[in-house]
């Protein structure tokens, strides 16, 4: 697939890169200094055995110094070694007098690692000092550090081509993996691709565990816009059925040439007063669903407009909200259905109160609406919700408003339970499950 900047592929391989380089680098770093003070330490532990050795040799009182100096070094031209032996005002040195420019290091503390640069050479060199028959002894043993130095930066090259090599092996595998890690996402497009194009009803929650939630929501959501859409189709079918037959009364009656009497004219009234009824029921709905769908939660701004609505549809009725009414916020429905579900209930209170709509919204998860009305009786109370189904013929209303809010609890797994308010009239109780914000 193409590199783009904006790849996660490229992302992910790009930081895994610098991550790697990163630690190879430092790791490196760490390894020369490491190999430097391992060889320093052992080749200083080396000399120091030496110049132990030697002092162990001049130690006899009956071996003169002299034949020690012949006798005691060791092959300079395979070693590469330098000695210096101060005893007493004396010095000896070896290879060559040469070496006599390194007295000067004679002096110091009685055991001591040396870096002395002479004559173009590294010389790693230990000094100590003791007394011999009463006399002072010094002696200084060094070795050429260059051999050393360029063995240890060959082998500090080697290993630092090998781990770059490894590098490289490590970001191939790093695309091997990123390439299998990412073909969730090559499925998720596949299966949205299939789901836009009709194939498919939902997508395939059984992905790896990142992307679970991801395909959950969209599912949700895809449920959500279908369920929209039927219900928008059945409000329509609703409206169709609700007008087509008055509208045909109608049609029927104008179009006879004979003329109308009282009666017949009261009729078409009433044909037309539905008709106006109907839209009106729907045009109120629509206004109060908004236009901001999509929202989470209700506004306080809303539910004012509510009220103000139903304050101009029903100016005689009291709403008592318990504690208040900005409690109605908590609700764990999205605004548009918050909206609608409210819109059903008060609407539906308002109608058939005496005086008063009590709204119990004390718990975000259930919502009580209580009218001092009439009432249902119990025989009635379990077709309510039913669709097209009236208890009081003589009340404007198709019956369809219960029929929606059973639909739209059970839409969320919620429960919508009908019963006897405290004053006689109807308590409609509504449990809500809790619901991710």
């Amino acid at each position: 697939m193409p590199f783009a900047s904006r790849s996660l592929r490229v992302r992910l391989l790009s930081r895994l890169a610098l991550v790697a380089a990163f630690i190879m680098g430092v790791t490196w770093f760490l390894h020369g200094m490491l190999l430097m003070d391992v060889a320093r330490d052992f080749l200083a532990s080396r000399l120091q055995q030496e110049a132990d050795y030697i002092l162990s040799r001049l130690a006899p009182g009956d071996m003169p110094l002299a034949p020690i100096e012949r006798d005691v070094w060791p092959d300079t031209s395979v070693f590469h070694h330098v000695y210096l032996v101060r005893r007493g005002g004396q010095i000896y040195v070896s290879p060559s007098d040469g070496v006599r420019e390194l007295q000067g290091f004679l002096e110091g503390p009685a055991r001591q690692v040396l870096d002395i640069e002479w004559q173009g050479h590294h010389l790693l060199a230990w000094r100590e000092q003791t007394e011999i028959q009463g006399e002072p002894v010094t002696v200084l043993v060094g070795e050429d550090f260059a051999q050393v130095d360029r063995g240890l930066a060959r082998l500090h090259l080697w290993i630092g081509a090998t781990a770059a090599l490894i590098s490289l092996l490590l970001l191939l595998l790093s695309w091997v993996v990123v390439q299998r890690a990412l073909r969730p996402l090559a499925g998720l497009k596949r299966q949205l691709g299939a789901l836009r194009r009709g194939e498919r009803d939902r997508l395939d929650v059984s992905t790896v565990s990142e992307l679970e939630d991801v395909v959950a929501q969209i599912n949700e959501f895809v449920d959500e816009q279908r369920f929209r859409q039927a219900r928008s189709r059945q409000s329509l079918a609703n409206l169709s059925h609700a007008i087509k037959t008055p509208l045909a009364a109608i049609i029927q009656a104008l179009s006879q040439r004979k003329p109308l009497t009282d009666k017949r004219r009261e009729q078409v009234l009433h044909r037309l007063h539905a008709i106006d009824e109907k839209l009106t029921e729907e045009l109120r709905r629509s206004r109060i669903a908004g236009q901001a769908i999509g929202q989470r939660r209700l506004s306080e701004s809303d539910v004012d407009a509510m009220l103000d609505m139903l304050a101009t549809l029903y100016p005689d009725i009291d709403y008592r909200f318990v504690p208040d009414r900005s409690a109605l916020t908590r609700l764990p429905l999205e605004r548009h259905d918050a909206m609608e579900v409210l819109g059903i209930l008060l609407d539906n209170g308002g109608k058939w109160a005496t005086r008063s709509v009590t709204v119990d919204c004390v718990s975000a998860h259930r919502l009580v609406v209580e009218d001092d009305g009439p009432g249902v009786p119990e025989e009635h109370r379990s077709r309510l919700g039913q669709r097209g189904w009236r208890l009081d013929e003589q009340r404007p209303g198709h019956g369809l408003g219960l029929s929606i809010l059973r639909q739209l609890v059970e839409r969320y797994r919620g429960d919508v339970h009908f019963g006897q308010a405290t004053g006689g009239g109807l308590r409609v109780e509504l449990t809500l499950p809790s619901r991710d914000s």
